[in-house]
Formats: structure tokens, C-alpha cells, sequence
């Protein structure tokens, strides 16, 4: 490690003057975000967002995917504020087909359509909007303070790390998402190891090596993650949806019939500011945070009320909490990414990636050496906030609308833009058939019910994994014991051993628990059979 970042002297360094310095920054970044190029791709983010967040399946996860390589001709900046938009947007967006038609627009939306639907169904749907709207948006613009407050120390703290602490964080972030995965352990650490084996193809950073390129000059930089992200996560998503419907009737609600009462606004209160603290600390936590915020956001509202039975039936507050949760879970989720260089989940990872195209080295020092571009995303989000709180309720009607179109039109477009955009990045027919290769891949394994996030987060962290590894090794003369003897490292490497280890016993519990079933069939049968 540097030898500035070490000791007394170092810890005065990093905590003086540290508020000056947060104001300092966010109004440097309010100055360049707004500017009118970045006013126009945050408001693009936004509207682009809540589009893909209305339409059923597709989630901010495959709309990022699919405009990805939209923000190869841009700017650092632009490109992130871009994304950002496209991530929050689509989680507002999600809640308008969750409520008025019971269909989420992405999993983080389907608690909402419980309750919201419900109060849709008595002539309250347009209340509901509302309440979703402004409790995202207050849930939005407190995280984003929190993100602005807690990203800067975090990252001061990690520039202690060296390449044991390095290699030890990403190990352990790729544990704690597969243990937080919804689907098993096993599977997802599969499906990380695939991504890792993934990155090796390619130049070796340590050596200038190449590996595994088959003479294909095209992959001596690697296997690309813009082709692999549109393939596993658009192409797939396409595929899948071939010959469905969205040919739906609906009333879009009229403006005065989004304005709640007293006593829902009263009734809202709680649960939008539960919402978001539980939100924004879980969103922190690798793993789908903003699904699994607003699944404990429900259920903290229903144990708390006085009247749980009127959950399920119209209750405002079922409305209300998991969607500040899942908004709030939104920014916690830049922490870990903006600070460490740690995406979260696969959407992080992808603007993670998008950072490393655009030469930006993503991890502590991020926010030192391109404080203007950390500022400027920070203020963005403020920014972003007000367009969607102004998107999301008068302009409901037109977002509604695009329901109707048919997936036989829309898909085969957004197919032809995907391959378009992947083609421009490099001018690459090999990145086509890495596209076309991972979007098969993609469909077999959504069939077979594996996920597809740790794909890409092994790809993306693989590079970053290795060299740290090998620098560790280099330190030590091969003696892996250093990764013991540094106590953060040794820390960190003992609490992904008892994750490994508790994953273990689940999946054991889980194959033990098949087989007594399976044992019981046979005399099940036999004694119906003896007593007919």
C-alpha cells in the first residue's frame, strides 16, 4: 500500500474536513448536472426507464442491456446519469401496470399489485398512483442523501485494502449474492464460476498472454459484456416472450382522480419512511435487494397495522411501503458500486461495466480521482427524482397506451435495435454471434430455472478477481497464507466460509427433505391401495 494511506497521519487525512467537502462536491455537481446535455439524458434515462418498467417481463435489467451500447458515444458522465435513469425510472414505472392491471412491469412490483389493484378495483387506483409516486419520490431523495453521506467515508475506509483485502471483498460479494440468491446456492455459484471461466478468455494482464482466443483476433481484448449482457438478459427476454399478447383494455385514470385523501396521505406517512430506511440498508447488501425490500416492506406494514385484515384487500399502506422500499433499495444499491467498486446485482455490475469501457477504474479511489463524475450522478438522482415524480402522474394514460402494442411488432424492433447497437461498439460480426450464442444460453437456462446475474457479475469481476489474487501472491512469494494473515482479509475470507458452509446445509437439507417425500409415495400408494 501506499505509504500515505497508511497510519495516524492518514486517518486525519481522510476524516478532516469531510462535510466541506460532501457540500463542495454535490454543488460541483449540481453545476454539471445541470447542463443541458446531462438535463437531456437524465430525462431520457427516466422516460426510457418507466417505459421499460410499464411494459410486462422486460425490467431495468434487460433495458439497460439493450441500450447499453447507446452510451458508447457519450461521455463518462452522460452515460452513467443515462443508465441511472434508466434503473429508478423503471422501478417507478413498474407500479402503474401493477395497479391498474394487476400485471407488474418488473418483480419488484408484484407486492404492489396486492393492495393496489385492490384499491384500482374500488374506483382508488388513480389514489394509488399517486402514493406511489410521491412516496417513491421521497423515498428516492432521502436514500440519495444517505448514498451522498455514506459512499465517501466507505470509500476513505477501503483505500486501506490492498490485494489480499481486494481479492477477499469480491470473493466474498459473489458469496453473499449467490446465499442471497432466491433460487440455490449451488446453482448460483455455478453460474458465477461460468462468468469466471468467461473472463479468462483473453489477454493475461500479469504476463500479455493470450488465452483461449482460437485465433480469433477479436478476443485477444476478452469476450465482450456488452454482447453477453444484451444476449443472456435482452435476446433471452425476446425469446422468450415470442407470440405473446399485450393487447389489454384498461381506463387510464383523469387527473383529478389521483388526488388520495387526509386519511390515506395520514395512512401513507409511516409506511413510506419505514420503507425507505429498510429499503436503502437491505439495496446495500449484494443480491436483488429491491425485490426482497419490498417483500419485508409488506410484511412489516401488515404486522404493524391495526387492521390486518385490510391488507389484501385495498389497504393504502400495502401500497405505499414496498414501493418507497423498492425505490430506496435503488440507491443503496450505488454504495457498494460507487465505493468499492462491489456491484450489488446485475444491474450494478452493468453500470460497472460501463464505467470500465469508458476507462473509468471502478473502486475506492473512484470517487478522488473523478469526484466530478460521482457528484454529478449524486445530483442527477435529485434531478431524475423531479422528472419522474412529474412523469409518472400526469402522463400516465400515454404510458398505459403502449401496452396495446403487440409484442409481434415491438419485440422484432427492439431485436434490430439490440443488434445494431452491439455491432457499433466494435464493428464486430464475432460480437453478433457472442450476442446471438449467449441469448440461446440465456433462454436454455431461464427454461431450467438457473439465474443469470451471476453470469455476469463473474465476467465483470473476473479480471478484477485474478489480478488481485495474483498481486497477492506476488507480495507473498506464493505463500497463500497472506490472505490469513492480513485480519481484514482473514475477516472477510471467514465470513464467506460460514456463507459457503450454510449454503451447503440448506441444499443437503433441501435433498433430504426430497428423498423422505420420495420414500413416503411408495407406502402412500400401498396403504390406498390396502384400503380402498
Amino acid at each position: 500500500m501506499p505509504k500515505e494511506f497508511v497510519g495516524p497521519e492518514s486517518d486525519k487525512l481522510l476524516g478532516a474536513n469531510l462535510v466541506p467537502e460532501t457540500l463542495n462536491g454535490l454543488l460541483a455537481g449540481f453545476a454539471m448536472a445541470f447542463t443541458p446535455e446531462v438535463m437531456l439524458y437524465a430525462f431520457v434515462g427516466c422516460v426510457v426507464g418507466t417505459l421499460v418498467g410499464v411494459l410486462p417481463g422486460v425490467g431495468p435489467l434487460a433495458g439497460i442491456s439493450l441500450l447499453l451500447p447507446v452510451t458508447f458515444g457519450l461521455n463518462p458522465v452522460s452515460a452513467i446519469v443515462l443508465l441511472a435513469g434508466i434503473y429508478y425510472g423503471a422501478m417507478y414505472g413498474g407500479s402503474t401496470t401493477s395497479i391498474l392491471m394487476r400485471i407488474p412491469g418488473e418483480a419488484a412490483s408484484v407486492m404492489t399489485c396486492i393492495d393496489g389493484y385492490a384499491m384500482t378495483q374500488k374506483g382508488r387506483g388513480g389514489a394509488a398512483l399517486a402514493v406511489a409516486a410521491v412516496g417513491s419520490f421521497v423515498a428516492g431523495t432521502l436514500s440519495i442523501v444517505g448514498l451522498m453521506l455514506l459512499a465517501p467515508p466507505l470509500a476513505e475506509f477501503a483505500l486501506r485494502f490492498g490485494p489480499p483485502e481486494n481479492f477477499a471483498l469480491l470473493v466474498l460479494g459473489l458469496l453473499v449474492l449467490a446465499y442471497m440468491s432466491s433460487g440455490s446456492m449451488t446453482r448460483s455459484l455455478a453460474m458465477a464460476a461460468l462468468g469466471l471461466l468467461l473472463g479468462m478468455v483473453g489477454m493475461d494482464t500479469m504476463t500479455g498472454l493470450f488465452r483461449f482466443e482460437y485465433g480469433l483476433s477479436e478476443l485477444g481484448d476478452g469476450i465482450g459484456i456488452v454482447p453477453v449482457a444484451v444476449g443472456l438478459f435482452g435476446i433471452s427476454e425476446i425469446l422468450i416472450s415470442a407470440g405473446q399478447s399485450t393487447r389489454v383494455d384498461v381506463r387510464a385514470p383523469r387527473l383529478r382522480e389521483l388526488l388520495p385523501t387526509r386519511r390515506e396521505w395520514r395512512a401513507s406517512a409511516g409506511p413510506i419512511g419505514r420503507g425507505t430506511l429498510l429499503g436503502f440498508f437491505i439495496g446495500i447488501i449484494p443480491g436483488p435487494g429491491h425485490i426482497i425490500s419490498s417483500f419485508v416492506s409488506y410484511s412489516i406494514e401488515r404486522r404493524l397495522s391495526k387492521h390486518p385484515e385490510r391488507f389484501g384487500k385495498g389497504a393504502i399502506e400495502g401500497v405505499a411501503g414496498p414501493e418507497s422500499a423498492n425505490n430506496s433499495a435503488t440507491s443503496g444499491a450505488f454504495v457498494p458500486m460507487l465505493a468499492l467498486g462491489l456491484p450489488s446485482g446485475a444491474v450494478p455490475a452493468i453500470m460497472l461495466a460501463a464505467l470500465m469501457i469508458h476507462g473509468i477504474a471502478p473502486g475506492p479511489l473512484l470517487i478522488q480521482q473523478q469526484p466530478q463524475l460521482f457528484w454529478a450522478v449524486i445530483a442527477s438522482m435529485y434531478v431524475g427524482n423531479v422528472v419522474l415524480l412529474i412523469l409518472n402522474l400526469p402522463m400516465v394514460g400515454l404510458f398505459v397506451n403502449i401496452l396495446r402494442v403487440p409484442y409481434s411488432y415491438l419485440y422484432p424492433s427492439l431485436l434490430a435495435f439490440a443488434t445494431l447497437g452491439v455491432y457499433a461498439v466494435n464493428n464486430s460480426v464475432v460480437d453478433l454471434w457472442i450476442m446471438g450464442g449467449a441469448g440461446l444460453l440465456g433462454y436454455v437456462l431461464r427454461k431450467l430455472e438457473f439465474e443469470l446475474a451471476p453470469i455476469i457479475l463473474g465476467l465483470v469481476l473476473a479480471p478484477m478477481l485474478e489480478l488481485s489474487f495474483r498481486q497477492s501472491l506476488a507480495m507473498s512469494a506464493g505463500n497463500y497464507t497472506i490472505f490469513f494473515t492480513h485480519p481484514i482479509s482473514a475477516f472477510m475470507l471467514s465470513v464467506a466460509l460460514v456463507l459457503l458452509l450454510l449454503g451447503m446445509r440448506s441444499t443437503f437439507t433441501r435433498a433430504e427433505g426430497t428423498r423422505a417425500l420420495a420414500s413416503l409415495e411408495p407406502s402412500a400408494s400401498q396403504a390406498q391401495k390396502g384400503n380402498p
